[in-house]
């Protein structure tokens, strides 16, 4: 049964009590009405049990608290309180409250609760009412048995020996039932094949086992076990992952910790190879289970996405309505999506092997404790950033150095159609929204390098091209556009006026100063070299000043780009060189606000020496450490799958071969930079 805790009295957790005279043993008239009334209310909330204890809070309100002197709960399996027992609360009800709770209890049992309290004569008061709750059934563990089935899978596999075609006759998924090493299952697609079982009804599997084909050891290292309830696996969760790989010829047995029942179980091929897959056993018994535990690959969330027949996800303007789950909480939580929108998102990002996603949610969602409700999210991919940590880091610079909105992050490792896709970080789409960039009624707007492409945008009078967010283009009307390119453009001419100083007339008549200033800080302190080629803005109404900011896209931050390598050895800020990538209106406007205003130059420092001291900025490399161990087992996965830590990608000047050198460059890196950039801007 559920673990539901209801009231018989429909005051949902909540007991309340009028109490006349101390010692009473239910609520009656006064006796002696010359005696002062009791005034005390007692409450029992906070109800929730395991499966041999219940937790609570007990709690007392009104002025006569201090007249009583124990209080405590007596529980039992009959709705009789003379049959109870009594459980004595720490302290007394002039405490306000105590936390309670009740050990030793049958599981999948229905107990009943009063609350009570004592004054100096020994004599209670009783609530009239009681809690109901049922604590939680245990997990029964019946003898596993190696389980059979109908075996399910891949239909085509491949014959090697007829010039590598397709065939329903040899090297089939029947092999790996047969109880031989030297037969084995290979699929004829190199990815997305599998083979399983239907076991007929639930199963809780409790043990897998399995062996790759004779001398393919390496072929079982991340294939992901499965179980699901629908034939097709759209509601599949993953129940193990084999993270080696394995010697053939023997049976690798592994334990498997998940209390959820399936009727389908599958093992899902790595990359890439084609299943080779000698021998497969499942074990367990027959079950409906439970959520209460399930499966997560690292220590990270893991998020799993079944798109509808196991679709890839090729394109970032069609999205797939998919089942996503949210594995977190060392398993004990789970939140279930279905018709959630799925599709590729990024510029250059798309282009690479390990694809980043935006995911639309059909209702507003909070995932991992964000806090903003919301439906769309992002999963980014950090393919060149092989700390898999920059994006991290500088989101934190942003909240250190006092920006009023930074996006929501968190590390997790990603399944998709049951194939591991490795370390991502579940991110907020920047959008106007609550909880986001604050302008739902105002205008969100990116300088992009990529803005030509978009399907709402302007060029500048200086001729720098501007994205518009929001509205977006099913909402915003010409006016809107005109509007925004307006107050742009009579921004950008105010910075470029002789009098753009003015504090009048000048440029921060249209520009937030401080966001500005901030936003200079981050990029420029982390050593994003793309600052400037990427860079929102927004105004939250029509009345209001254009605000710079948030952070975002920082993957070649912190010493990750060639084209600006080594930052500290630069004489002048990032955006001065030609390394970095600005269009020189951009590259101008900043040299105007940050070298040419004086008022400028005085408050950045102020900003900077802030997030210094009271950011405490210069403790950044804490936070690498403590990311770094977050990250350990999931960044050992992600360079199984994706074997680059020996190469150069995306924007890479070295490979240095391991994560742990890679974290070091960082780490080098923030030490330079915070006696470097302190360097630069006094001496500005």
């Amino acid at each position: 049964m559920n673990n539901t805790a209801f009231m018989k009295n429909h005051h949902a957790f909540l007991i309340g009590i009028s109490l006349f005279i101390c010692g009473c043993s239910e609520r009656h008239e006064i006796e002696n009405p010359e005696e002062t009334p009791i005034d005390i209310e007692i409450m029992i909330g906070n109800l929730s049990s395991d499966t041999e204890s219940i937790s609570l809070t007990l709690s007392a309100e009104g002025s006569s608290r201090d007249d009583l002197d124990r209080w405590g709960v007596t529980y039992g399996t009959e709705e009789d309180r003379t049959k109870g027992t009594d459980k004595t609360a720490e302290g007394k009800p002039a405490d306000s409250s105590a936390e309670v709770t009740v050990t030793g209890l049958e599981d999948n049992t229905v107990y009943f609760i009063w609350g009570w309290a004592e004054g100096n004569n020994g004599e209670r008061i009783w609530t009239e009412g009681c809690s109901e709750i049922i604590t939680k059934q245990k997990l029964v563990i019946k003898d596993p048995i190696k389980l059979i089935g109908k075996v399910i899978g891949t239909v085509y596999s491949v014959d090697y020996d007829h010039g590598n075609v397709s065939s329903t006759t040899v090297n089939t998924i029947h092999n790996v039932f047969d109880g031989k090493f030297d037969t084995y299952f290979a699929s004829y697609d190199r990815s997305g094949t599998w083979v399983g079982m239907d076991l007929g009804e639930k199963h809780v599997i409790t043990k897998i086992g399995y062996s790759p084909r004779i001398s393919q050891e390496g072929r079982v290292q991340l294939a992901v076990i499965e179980g699901a309830n629908k034939p097709d696996f759209s509601d599949a969760l993953p129940i193990y992952m084999i993270k080696e790989a394995a010697s053939s010829g023997t049976m690798h047995h592994k334990e498997v910790d998940c209390s959820m029942g399936f009727r389908y179980v599958r093992y899902v091929s790595p990359n890439n190879v084609r299943c080779n897959l000698a021998e497969l056993e499942f074990y367990g018994y027959p079950a409906e289970g439970d959520e209460s535990r399930l499966y997560q690959v690292t220590d990270l969330p893991t998020v799993v996405i079944n798109t509808p027949d196991a679709q890839e996800i090729t394109s970032k303007e069609y999205e797939l309505s998919s089942n996503v789950y949210i594995i977190s909480e060392n398993g004990t939580n789970l939140l279930k999506t279905s018709e959630t929108g799925v599709r590729g998102r990024g510029n250059a990002s798309w282009d690479f092997p390990k694809k980043p996603y935006r995911l639309k949610f059909s209702s507003r969602q909070s995932p991992l404790g964000a806090p903003a409700s919301a439906k769309k999210w992002t999963l980014i991919n950090n393919y060149g950033d092989k700390t898999l940590m920059r994006n991290i880091l500088a989101f934190e610079v942003s909240r250190r150095v006092g920006q009023s909105y930074t996006p929501f992050c968190h590390p997790v490792d990603l399944i998709v159609n049951g194939e591991y896709r490795g370390c991502y970080q579940l991110c907020d789409q920047v959008e106007a929204a609550d909880g986001r960039v604050e302008a739902k009624d105002g205008y969100l707007i990116e300088i992009d390098a990529y803005a030509y492409s978009e399907d709402v945008w302007f060029s500048s009078g200086k001729g720098t091209p501007v994205t518009i967010k929001h509205p977006d283009e099913d909402d915003i009307t010409s006016q809107q556009k005109a509007f925004i390119t307006n107050y742009f453009n009579k921004m950008e001419t105010a910075v470029f006026s002789s009098d753009f100083t003015d504090d009048t007339n000048g440029y921060r008549k249209y520009l937030d100063l401080d966001s500005f200033l901030r936003n200079f800080i981050v990029g420029e302190f982390c050593g994003n070299t793309d600052t400037y080629w990427s860079v929102y803005m927004y105004k939250d109404n029509a009345d209001g000043k254009l605000f710079t900011g948030p952070a975002w896209d920082y993957d070649l931050a912190f010493e990750n780009d060639a084209r600006t390598y080594p930052i500290n050895s630069l004489t002048d800020f990032i955006y001065c060189s030609r390394g970095s990538v600005a269009s020189e209106a951009v590259r101008s406007m900043v040299t105007r606000i940050v070298k040419n205003d004086p008022e400028a130059k005085k408050r950045l420092i102020e900003i900077w020496e802030a997030a210094c001291t009271e950011g405490k900025l210069t403790e950044l490399n804490s936070l690498v450490d403590e990311t770094k161990e977050l990250l350990l087992e999931s960044q050992e996965l992600n360079f199984k799958r994706w074997d680059i830590l020996n190469q150069t990608v995306h924007q890479n000047f070295q490979a240095l071969g391991s994560y742990e050198a890679e974290v070091q460059v960082v780490k080098q890196y923030i030490n330079g930079r915070l006696d470097k950039f302190d360097q630069l801007i006094n001496n500005l």
